[in-house]
């Protein structure tokens, strides 16, 4: 020790070890949580478990009866991510959500909201009990009443009894309180000197309910209550204006109730004469005016209860008025921007500071609309009611203590029915041109991001399908239709944050799996075959139409089958499915003999479905033109399903080649279609001898009558020299142009293919083939870029994004003159290009106004046939219609707006102010990945 030094009397000691850390960090919220019904009593969830950095101890199951409840209450706990919820109603509808908790109490965030159904009882009896009768409540306490009754009588046996009360004189809003299994029951814990009233019904084993048992009411005794509520804490005071102090402090407690609170008030720097100013019936804030403007006021509250038992005082809290003038009140609204379709509901939050009184705001609108409540106080919701016809509304929340303090929302408001197709309308244009909440100014880093997520069990390559007010979770909503390569469907809410799930079907017959490229014989399709084209859905009738392709694991055989799905619950409609397999054959020699069987290995189902005039039109291609394949179009009746037409594209040898082909794939493009039910689209590589009166059309634009007819076409001169080349006419799709009033040519298309030529034609007279020119084109140009796309077209502006293999091209537009009926071949361009496979781009727009061009760069999209190479993020982009060269936005921007992983063709929709893609999920094509399909959906942020 030195010299000088005193010892520590904790000399040699060890330090002790610290407290171990107090665990405040709540799970994670349960993720895809999903209701269904097993049978007419009984419902099974399920859901993604939570994660916590300690260990998650269990999971807490709420539920709520009835058409888009809200009012949930906790049924039951689970330590495992499932529950079976029995004793329910037959064809009653539940809605259900979980959150998780860990061994220190904290709970997590709420799971999303799954609704379902309950059908009727699966046996034979639908017959449902008497109701109960002679019901009398009595009270025997100041806290209990009892009730007896009648028993019910039933068919078959009656199995249990809903007891409901409500609370009041004269109330009518019944709750369920219990269940009984005897004609007697016990309701426990209420207030003193209170009326209630009861009503009861019988349940049977299938979950019939019989009627309502008549009202009885009884009012609990009173309380020889002495004992007064604890005193208020932690009041506070603050002064809003120059004549306004509001108050708030925390709830008092007593062992029956609090009744209500009494506020007294003095006036002057440490002033004590207090005098009381005003109570509340149990609110915990206070609003004090008409006071005088500088000067010093002080408060204090004490609680009272039923029996008139008054607590000691709270603390005094003081605040001094402000100068005259205004006040120092602030309003901000959430959300402050969004989009809503015609009559739809959303909430929305005015937060306050300095509102000392809490008196909150008043809600308005411009541009039509309602609120429930009016007015709110600040954190509290409302809800809008869009108006019924489409525009942009401005909402307000104007603070009721100074009315000059205001802050606003801006939501746009669609009447845009649904996109039931690819690319929007049989048209192919790829333009929403009723988007009224997307705009050139608010499609920026601050305003535009990622909202949310939806999973999936396979990748996404078809375009997402959206539909408005669908009946649907037991209420009204905007869905979003997806389709994935594992042959399953999704139904999301389209707007949902997090992602709600309505319902999904795994279509694989028991022995079946979804296909694969090792059977194939090409892997740019990788690696697994499901669903890939992009389903259509009737507007009139909600039927989504779609083929999926699948294999026997027992004989290795394929097949195909369309099916059509009814929108709200994903069941089959009459006749669905039905098999597209070998059983399908046309006369042709070009396979070697007489006939032509449909190859369901062999041909790819890579166009999107188009519904035109009652008839759904199915076409075909091959897997990386692996031989023999031909271009098959196939109708069907879209009520019966029943086979109405058949074409295909090669059927017959021809001395210019020893193959067939003639694929329609389009890079996943579905035929167009006119006005008059005339039928359009464009052909791959292979045999061509129509202009000798041959019966093979390949590398043509083709013109068909509704029953497949071939009554027009157009063949490039150079036809023989693009089969050798692989340069085939039909690896992109074809735009049908706005019908022209003015100009030499009314009816116009336009498409590319892979030599980057495009050809305008007139849908009237196409010009079929010369071998020496294609003049007959109203306009041919040649861009830089080979065509794996389908352009867009939107107030006389073509968009495409074409291809240069090993490199990036820009996008491109091209003005379209009405006058002349003639395309300005010299384009705007991106100021950044996309290598392959380009991109189909889609526009949003408000009429002719505010048009954006979102195009989604798939890159990344992983192992093909030219490449074993790993997948990465797709980038969503978004560029001014009027000018492609004024990037807007892209999802490399910011934080958090990554989107999955990519998938070749991919096309965004654009609907409500928000854009959904397909994607892989984390699936990066070669092992490593745990989500293997995502919906990724973007939008204007909050």
């Amino acid at each position: 020790m030195l010299q000088g030094c005193t010892a520590s009397p904790f000399a040699g000691q060890q330090p002790s070890d610290p407290p171990p850390p107090t665990d405040s960090t709540a799970p994670t919220a349960p993720t895809n949580l999903v209701a269904t019904a097993s049978s007419g009593t009984q419902v099974g969830i399920s859901w993604t478990a939570s994660s916590d950095h300690v260990g998650v101890t269990g999971y807490m199951v709420e539920r709520c009866t009835g058409n888009g409840c809200a009012t949930f209450v906790q049924i039951a706990t689970t330590t495992v991510a499932s529950y079976a919820d029995s004793g329910l109603l037959n064809n009653t509808s539940y809605g259900y959500r979980v959150r998780a908790t860990d061994a220190k109490g904290n709970l997590s965030s709420y799971s999303n909201v799954s609704y379902v159904n309950t059908p009727k009882g699966a046996n034979s009896d639908t017959t449902p009990p008497t109701a109960p009768t002679s019901l009398a409540a009595a009270a025997t306490s100041s806290t209990q009443v009892n009730l007896t009754w009648g028993a019910s009588t039933d068919n078959v046996a009656v199995t249990g009894y809903f007891v409901e009360r409500c609370t009041g004189t004269n109330c009518s809003s019944f709750a369920q309180v219990g269940v009984a299994g005897t004609t007697n029951f016990s309701d426990t814990g209420l207030i003193a000197s209170t009326s209630y009233s009861y009503r009861v019904r019988a349940k049977d084993a299938d979950g019939n309910a019989s009627g309502y048992s008549n009202t009885s009411s009884a009012t609990t005794q009173a309380s020889s209550d002495t004992t007064p509520p604890t005193a208020p804490n932690g009041l506070a005071a603050t002064a809003s204006s120059s004549t306004q102090i509001g108050l708030t402090w925390s709830a008092s407690t007593d062992n029956v109730a609090v009744t209500g609170y009494r506020v007294e008030r003095c006036s002057g720097a440490s002033c004590s004469s207090f005098t009381q100013v005003g109570s509340t019936t149990g609110a915990t804030t206070f609003s004090d005016s008409g006071l005088a403007a500088s000067t010093s006021y002080s408060y204090r509250a004490r609680a009272a209860d039923a029996a008139g038992n008054l607590s000691t005082y709270s603390n005094a809290a003081s605040a001094t008025t402000l100068s005259s003038g205004g006040s120092s009140i602030t309003v901000s609204i959430t959300p402050k921007r969004g989009g809503l379709t015609v009559s739809q509901t959303h909430s929305f939050t005015a937060t306050l500071t300095n509102d000392g009184g809490n008196q909150g705001v008043t809600w308005s609108s411009s541009g039509g609309g309602s609120f429930s409540p009016t007015t709110s106080t600040s954190g509290n919701a409302v809800t809008f009611t869009a108006p019924a016809s489409a525009g942009v509304v401005t909402i307000t929340a104007t603070a009721v203590a100074d009315s000059a303090k205001t802050a606003t929302a801006t939501i746009g408001v669609t009447d845009l029915a649904g996109v039931y197709t690819y690319h929007n309308d049989l048209s192919r244009d790829g333009a929403n041109t009723k988007e009224y909440a997307l705009t050139t100014a608010n499609i920026a880093t601050p305003s535009f991001g990622k909202l949310f997520s939806c999973q999936a069990d396979g990748a996404i390559y078809a375009q997402p399908l959206w539909v408005s007010h669908v009946s649907i979770g037991g209420g009204t909503h905007n869905v979003v239709v997806v389709a994935t390569m594992h042959d399953s469907v999704y139904v999301f809410d389209a707007d949902a944050n997090p992602c709600v799930t309505y319902w999904s079907k795994h279509l694989l017959p028991a022995g079946e799996t979804w296909g694969t490229y090792a059977d194939t014989g090409s892997s740019d399709i990788f690696p697994d075959i499901g669903i890939l084209g992009t389903p259509v859905i009737d507007p009139s009738t909600h039927a989504i139409y779609l083929v999926t392709k699948s294999k026997n694991t027992s004989n290795g055989n394929y097949v195909q089958r369309l099916h059509a799905l009814n929108l709200a619950d994903g069941s089959e409609r009459s006749g669905s499915p039905v098999s597209i397999d070998s059983n399908i054959s046309v006369s042709g020699t070009c396979e070697g003999g007489t006939s032509i069987s449909f190859n369901a290995l062999r041909e790819n189902q890579r166009p999107g479905l188009a519904l035109i005039n009652g008839v759904v039109y199915v076409a075909w291609a091959s897997h990386g033109d692996v031989d023999p394949y031909h271009g098959w179009v196939i109708g069907y009746n879209a009520s019966s399903l029943a086979r109405t037409a058949l074409l295909i594209t090669t059927p017959n040898t021809s001395t210019a080649a020893s193959y067939c082909r003639g694929g329609i794939w389009m890079s996943g493009a579905a035929p167009a279609a006119d006005s008059s039910n005339n039928i359009y689209l464009m052909t791959g590589n292979g045999l061509f001898d129509a202009n000798t009166g041959g019966s093979n059309y390949s590398d043509s634009y083709l013109k068909l009558s509704t029953s497949l007819a071939v009554s027009d076409y157009f063949t490039p001169h150079n036809q023989f020299n693009l089969d050798g080349g692989d340069t085939d006419v039909g690896s992109g799709g074809t735009a049908l142009l706005i019908d022209q009033t003015a100009g030499p040519v009314a009816h116009l298309l336009v498409g590319a293919g892979k030599s980057g030529t495009f050809y305008m034609l007139n849908r009237d007279n196409m010009g079929h083939f010369n071998a020496s020119t294609d003049a007959a084109a109203v306009q041919t140009w040649v861009s830089p870029g080979r065509s794996f796309s389908t352009p867009a077209f939107w107030n006389n502006s073509l968009y495409y994004f074409g291809v240069i293999f090993g490199s990036t091209q820009p996008g491109e537009q091209y003005t379209f003159n009405t006058s002349t009926g003639q395309f300005n071949t010299t384009p705007i361009k991106t100021a950044v290009g996309l290598g392959f496979p380009g991109a189909t781009p889609s526009v949003s727009s408000n009429g002719t106004s505010n048009g954006v061009l979102w195009a989604l760069d798939t890159g990344s999209y992983g192992t093909n046939n030219s490449q074993s190479g790993s997948a990465g993020p797709a980038v969503l982009h978004a560029y001014s219609a009027a000018d492609i060269s004024t990037e807007l936005w892209n999802s490399k921007q910011g934080t958090g707006n990554a989107a999955g992983f990519a998938v070749k063709f991919a096309v965004p929709t654009v609907a409500n102010g928000k854009v959904y893609i397909g994607t892989r999920g984390n699936d990066n094509t070669n092992g490593s990945g745990t989500v293997f399909g995502e919906l990724d959906v973007y939008g204007l942020l909050p």
